[in-house]
């Protein structure tokens, strides 16, 4: 692991959060109430939908005016989101009441030549976690790594290459109970035109005993990651399916086997590409997919839908409760509120 010091202006004990650069707020206030903007529409398939989403949900946004969102997370320590603007370079926070504000500049890209301010070119942090200390661990595109805020403002490397040769973009992370993080690295943030160190997208597994670094996987196309409740099963995205991979007592995987194939779904429900998900402690997941946020619970059924109606990147549990269910559309953030909750509440 490879230690590194940031130029730390601002630390707030009460809500441990920090910045590498005075962070003036952007002018994006939460909705008031009443004057609520809402996001597509909700669609129900199936009657376990209704013990997970109240009849009167809606999407709520609460952030505007991004170029691409990403990488969703209640952040503890500070009780807020945080969430990726990858063209950006930045990561941001919201709290209610509040707004957003600029929390991490720059987030994924230190680099000398410029980079981002555009949709399609993407230096930034994308994927963004917790660790049981409640430290920030980040997949940063532009510098090909990832990486883990400590508590005193230093940043370590965890992972910037497999067997000499530089990751691609790391995407999407999980980490397990007992500190192992499981990465996927695909190669969307490389800068246009090059071509990555490595012939294939891997989903790595960073051992939290000795920080070395394995392949759980060369044969995918992965991009969204996330472990079920007893972190027992590990789901990565491939395309338009779902993989499930058997995690071990060690940490280890076995091998993958189809989850769910949206190519066998009705053709009503439509097509597109999978990204983020999360699961909540039953253990239903809910993955951005065809037409939004796809419920689906743990037999592989889809439940129901949030059709945001515009790409959707990735989801996070959150609040006091964790029973809101936030929603990275776009250039938009929204949330709704939900009578599940995630794990770790």
């Amino acid at each position: 692991m490879t230690k590194t010091y940031l130029s730390v202006v601002a630390f707030s004990a009460a809500c441990a959060t920090f910045a590498l650069q005075s962070l003036p707020a952007q002018d994006k206030k939460a909705a008031p109430a009443g004057d609520k903007a809402i996001i597509g529409t909700v669609e129900r398939l199936d009657p376990r939908f209704d013990t997970l989403v109240p009849k009167d949900a809606q999407l709520e946004k609460i952030g505007d005016g991004f170029i691409w969102t990403e990488g969703a997370l209640w952040y503890k320590p500070g009780k807020c989101l945080l969430f990726s603007d990858i063209p950006n370079n930045v990561v941001v926070k919201w709290k209610a009441g509040e707004g957003t504000s600029e929390f991490l500049k720059p987030s994924g890209y230190t680099g000398s030549k410029p980079r981002g301010g555009k949709a399609g070119d993407e230096p930034g942090s994308n994927g963004l976690n917790l660790d049981s200390q409640g430290r920030l661990v980040l997949c940063e595109h532009g510098d090909r790594r990832v990486t883990r805020i400590e508590k005193d403002g230093t940043k370590t490397v965890l992972a910037d290459n497999y067997l000499g040769k530089r990751l691609n973009s790391p995407n999407d992370l999980a980490i397990h109970p007992n500190g192992d993080i499981y990465f996927t690295d695909p190669p969307y943030g490389l800068e246009k035109g090059t071509k990555g160190d490595l012939d294939f997208m891997g989903v790595f597994r960073i051992s939290a005993k000795d920080g070395k670094i394995s392949l759980v996987s060369k044969d995918l196309k992965p991009n969204g990651i996330a472990l079920t409740p007893d972190a027992k099963k590990l789901y990565v995205t491939n395309g338009n399916a779902w993989m499930v991979f058997p995690v071990h007592d060690d940490g280890t995987t076995g091998e993958a086997k189809v989850f769910v194939d949206t190519k066998k779904w009705p053709a009503k429900i439509g097509q597109g590409g999978l990204d983020g998900m999360k699961c909540d402690a039953q253990g239903n997941i809910f993955a951005t997919g065809p037409g939004g946020v796809c419920v689906m619970a743990p037999d592989g059924t889809l439940l129901g839908r949030f059709r945001t109606g515009d790409r959707t990147a990735n989801v996070c549990f959150g609040e006091e409760d964790g029973q809101t269910l936030f929603v990275c559309v776009n250039h938009r953030v929204g949330r709704v509120r939900l009578t599940t909750k995630g794990i770790g509440w």
